[in-house]
């Protein structure tokens, strides 16, 4: 049985949503993101909404399941969903070597 995660649902970027037990709206700015010196991958990185990005340290790395509430839906044109069924569908299960993520297929060979 494949242990895949499901990228293809993700929520495009821009989408604003609420996160558990954090500030109240958070805007997605990055999708299957790593922090940097941490193995683990995030679903989404977002930033404060309406302040944007402004420093890194303000990135806020999370998964899906931390979404409690979506408030609004991002872009979503052609290019968005040649994205979701032609890269993120595609994807294997990822890891981080070295600072890099990678396909862990890719990885063991």
């Amino acid at each position: 049985m494949e242990n895949k995660k499901d990228y293809k649902n993700l929520l495009p970027l821009g989408s604003v949503v609420g996160l558990k037990e954090t500030e109240p709206y958070i805007m997605i700015c990055g999708r299957i993101v790593c922090a940097e010196g941490d193995d683990t991958i995030y679903d989404y990185v977002g930033c404060l909404y309406p302040e944007g990005v402004g420093k890194n340290d303000e990135l806020i790395f999370f998964d899906r399941e931390a979404v409690e509430t979506v408030y609004f839906i991002g872009f979503q044109d052609e290019y968005e969903l040649v994205y979701r069924t032609e890269i993120l569908d595609k994807l294997g299960e990822l890891e981080v070597i070295n600072g890099e993520m990678v396909e862990k297929e890719a990885a063991d060979e």
